[in-house]
């Protein structure tokens, strides 16, 4: 349904090797590298995920209940690329494990990218 999901940044290149380390995690790679933009995906018909520096020239701003959530094959890569996040500037929102309150089988770990965005990386094995 979705063809990309796109976030503000206010420091471009920093923010880009941030998703460049954590989306390399589930197979994702630069699709689309502008002045004022980059794009990752894992294939032609797959959703895109990107930043960018916002058109209207104003500071980006985080949005308030707005979460990117990435999928993963299992709960080891999930606990993966909630380190790297950490380790390249990112904060805790909530660290990786079962989240029971949900579903038995949901992982996740939450964080913010050096912008304030909010993401999580998630292992949901349905049925």
């Amino acid at each position: 349904m979705l063809g990309y999901v796109m976030v503000g940044t206010n420091d471009l290149q920093n923010t880009a090797k941030f998703y460049d380390a954590i989306l390399a995690e589930i197979g994702a790679k630069r699709t689309m590298d502008f002045e004022s933009f980059v794009a990752w995906g894992t294939d032609e018909k797959s959703t895109m995920f990107s930043i960018s520096k916002p058109n209207d020239g104003k500071p980006a701003t985080v949005g308030n209940g707005t979460m990117m959530a990435f999928a993963t094959q299992n709960p080891e890569t999930v606990d993966k690329i909630y380190a790297i996040a950490l380790e390249l500037g990112g904060t805790c929102e909530g660290e990786p494990g079962p989240r029971p309150n949900f579903d038995p089988n949901f992982y996740a770990g939450y964080f913010r990218d050096p912008e304030g965005n909010k993401c999580n990386a998630f292992h949901y094995p349905q049925g």
